[in-house]
């Protein structure tokens, strides 16, 4: 039996004046009307949020999804938190509810809403994401995590300086430039690496050393929808749908200092699983979107998913391959870094903007001819990780 999205919804990502409330409810509506369902119909709601707590005070978030409709009331909600893949996490619980016979329709929203903060507080609450004990309690932070992995990966690959500061800045360049396409984007902007090369160092700052501004992925309000359905339910309502071929998890130890810092070691093995299932090989993927919260972990990913041998990964950049005109166009949204991050939503973004995508209604880039889309979404610095193979059937 076959897990089918049937229907999405998006908010615009970025400094909102929407309440974590009223973002549950644009996405889930808009989600709902595009799968052409009563909301009745639906069995079970899946909120991934990871810190409604530590952003908004709201810790018991789920139930406010039944004001989307009264007739959701007495609906099974749940949110679930898995840091930055809890939309990814939100979206498996309801494809399992589905494939067990629990329901036939499920509602998954992802949301988070972080500029009620200032950044000292933002940067606390992300935190706590991290191994607390040996890291946030010791003041590391997360670009301080991922500045570890692009130390790590530019060492043990004998990278040089001005290599790898140039290959970082191609991946913010490219999704800065794929962003201004996006409408719902935080930002977009048409740049060149070297446009961020020459940045003076006021604009474009060392945040952790070699991780600059421009390294790093946005602080965002947002939300994302889908609604799941069982094929057989899904082929009365659609002609054309999109099958989730295979939705992989994998969790690495929490510490990074007990993990290598020049791959994501867990998410490779998601890959691997993820293709297998969906009975693909990486020359059948199409397109991706992937956890470019840091500009290294897009590179780190490019090597995960099998687009380039092992410290071959920013190479991609200066071939061309992920470019939007390229073999594996990578992040044609604008990714983490231009479109956006609040957090709890990305994950389920992603699959909105790769469902899109393979029906031809891209937000943003349409890419010609896409049958396959994965999504590669981290939690934390990459101890969780899920991957989800997307294939458009008619």
């Amino acid at each position: 039996m076959g897990v089918m999205i049937i229907g999405t919804g998006h908010t615009k990502f970025g400094r909102l004046n929407e309440s974590l409330y009223d973002l549950i409810i644009a996405a889930g509506r808009e989600a709902l009307e595009d799968a052409k369902i009563e909301a009745k119909q639906i069995g079970g709601i899946f909120v991934g949020n990871y810190s409604g707590g530590g952003f908004n005070n709201q810790e018991h978030l789920a139930p406010w999804a039944i004001e989307i409709n009264p007739e959701l009331r007495f609906k099974p909600c749940t949110r679930i938190e898995n840091a930055c893949a809890s939309g990814s996490a939100a979206i498996k619980a309801a494809k399992n509810a589905i494939e067990a016979g629990e329901m036939d329709f499920a509602l998954v929203i992802g949301v988070e809403k972080m500029t009620t903060l200032d950044t000292k507080g933002v940067t606390k609450v992300l935190a706590m994401a991290s191994y607390w004990p040996e890291e946030g309690a010791k003041g590391m932070t997360f670009p301080g995590l991922f500045a570890q992995f692009a130390l790590g990966y530019k060492e043990k690959y004998k990278i040089t300086d001005e290599k790898f500061r140039e290959s970082l800045a191609k991946v913010s360049a490219k999704n800065h430039t794929n962003g201004k396409y996006n409408p719902l984007a935080q930002m977009g902007k048409e740049l060149s690496c070297y446009d961020i090369l020459n940045l003076p160092d006021e604009k474009n700052p060392i945040i952790a050393e070699p991780l600059r501004l421009y390294d790093c992925s946005l602080v965002s309000d947002g939300a994302a929808a889908v609604v799941l359905s069982k094929e057989e339910f899904a082929k009365d309502l659609k002609d054309e749908l999109v099958e989730i071929s295979a939705l992989i998890h994998t969790t690495d130890y929490l510490p990074l200092s007990k993990r290598y810092n020049w791959e994501f070691t867990a998410g490779k093995k998601a890959v691997m699983q993820a293709y297998e299932k969906a009975r693909i090989t990486v020359e059948d993927v199409d397109f991706a979107e992937v956890h470019d919260c840091f500009t290294i972990a897009e590179i780190l990913a490019y090597e995960a998913l099998g687009f380039a041998k092992d410290g071959e990964g920013y190479k991609l950049l200066d071939e061309g391959l992920v470019y939007p005109d390229g073999k594996w166009p990578v992040n044609v949204s604008g990714g983490l870094k231009a479109k956006g991050h609040p957090v709890g939503a990305t994950g389920v973004s992603m699959a909105v903007l790769a469902t899109r995508q393979l029906l031809g209604k891209a937000i943003g880039i349409q890419l010609k001819d896409c049958e396959i889309g994965v999504t590669f979404n981290i939690g934390g610095s990459a101890a969780s990780n899920y991957v989800l193979v997307l294939k458009r059937v008619c």
